[in-house]
């Protein structure tokens, strides 16, 4: 059997074992872990590997990692993340999540059951195929820990050095379509936690002051000509200042203020003047007031900006239509959100793809969006309302990891 051919028949593979897919993926989805803490899920994640055969592999604390070795050819990463968020959800499902103020919000759950699913069909039907397969289920995305603790932890030297590198996400798009697209899909992002320093008096004597309140606003007022004065027109950069906070109370003027920030970009160039710039206005706002003592400056939850490589992503997308048929593909929109899968094949050095799967009933996007109100009702990632449609979100996702691995795995001599 041809590589091709496998691929044409991977939909009735991935149907014969849609229910496995599916009961585990309810099971992720009512034991929700958070990140880095993801003990149980990878437990599961082990037993249903080593009952296919295969040997898991521990790595970060809650990262398991599994390879199929068979035979000459390319080898090819595939990665699910697999924490869960806090939130309460309110979906209503009667899977929903056990854990208090724990819930699979981001499809991580779909995820995971999509790998398992790819890879059990791979370990399956060997025959079909020659080359080497990397089955990698990464914790800890949402805090942007888990790859670069992976990485920490031998990635690279454990595993044999992939040729290419795919990951997928669920969205909130119709069920059954896949979305591609070339060059940046995700933003980079930043948070940064600044702390200003002022002289804390009492409300009544604000001369013996240097109030950092009034600093504070002055550069949140300020930063907001980053964007609007320091960044090209036409090229994408949001800085969000998502926390200000001073005082306890109303008489006494505080010592201190901190600023949380948020940034996203598309590219680096304009990552680094943005961050520069900030930098540079909080010292000078700093100097302005007379404050005390420097600034400082934290940053963290940093994600790497997600860069498809056009040649991958052609091979794979085109995979696609031949697969699913031309009008389920479609060239998505970037996205602002971010993700750390790429900290992986940077890591290793080698070209990836990333793309998305649609989760919600076509026919109630298709209504939402003839009245302009797909914002409005239909839940989007990180919603306690998010809930994918099973199906054909499972079966697309399933199909999807398999389609793709296949358009770069060998036929088997």
């Amino acid at each position: 059997m041809s590589g091709k051919a496998f691929a044409a028949e991977v939909a009735g593979y991935v149907e014969g074992h849609l229910e496995w897919i599916r009961d585990l993926y309810r099971h992720f989805h009512r034991h929700p872990e958070l990140s880095m803490a993801e003990h149980a899920t990878a437990e599961r994640i082990e037993q249903e590997l080593a009952a296919l055969g295969l040997t898991p592999l521990r790595l970060a604390g809650t990262g398991v990692v599994t390879v199929i070795e068979n035979g000459a050819g390319p080898a090819v990463l595939a990665r699910a993340d697999i924490d869960a968020l806090p939130i309460q959800e309110c979906t209503g499902l009667e899977y929903a999540s056990q854990t208090a103020g724990v819930m699979h919000a981001c499809g991580h759950d779909a995820h995971a059951a999509a790998l398992l699913g790819a890879t059990r069909i791979l370990a399956e039907h060997r025959h079909a195929w020659s080359g080497t397969y990397i089955a990698v289920f990464q914790p800890g995305e949402e805090t942007a820990a888990g790859a670069r603790a992976m990485i920490d932890d031998g990635l690279r030297e454990k595993v044999p050095k992939p040729d290419v590198a795919l990951s997928q996400h669920v969205m909130p798009t119709p069920a059954g379509m896949i979305g591609t697209v070339t060059g940046p899909v995700l933003s980079a992002g930043d948070s940064l936690r600044i702390t200003i320093h002022g002289r804390g008096a009492h409300g009544s004597m604000p001369h013996t002051s240097v109030d950092p309140v009034v600093l504070a606003s002055s550069i949140v007022l300020r930063l907001q000509t980053v964007v609007s004065r320091e960044v090209e027109p036409g090229r994408f950069a949001v800085v969000t200042v998502g926390s200000l906070t001073a005082g306890t109370t109303a008489n006494i003027i505080p010592d201190h203020a901190e600023l949380l920030l948020n940034i996203r970009t598309y590219d680096l160039d304009v990552r680094d003047r943005v961050l520069t710039a900030i930098e540079r206005i909080v010292r000078a706002e700093c100097v302005a007031a007379g404050a005390p003592a420097e600034p400082q400056f934290e940053y963290y939850d940093q994600y790497p900006l997600t860069r498809n490589d056009p040649q991958v992503t052609e091979e794979v997308a085109q995979a696609f239509a031949d697969h699913f048929g031309q009008g389920s593909v479609f060239e998505t929109d970037r996205v602002t959100a971010s993700e750390d899968f790429s900290y992986i094949p940077d890591a290793f050095g080698v070209p990836y793809t990333y793309w998305t799967v649609g989760s919600v009933d076509p026919a109630r996007y298709r209504d939402a969006l003839s009245r302009g109100a797909v914002a409005q009702e239909i839940p989007a990632n990180h919603s306690p309302q998010f809930a994918p449609l099973e199906d054909p979100t499972l079966l697309t996702a399933a199909r999807a990891q398999l389609v793709a691995a296949m358009a770069f795995l060998g036929a088997h001599e």
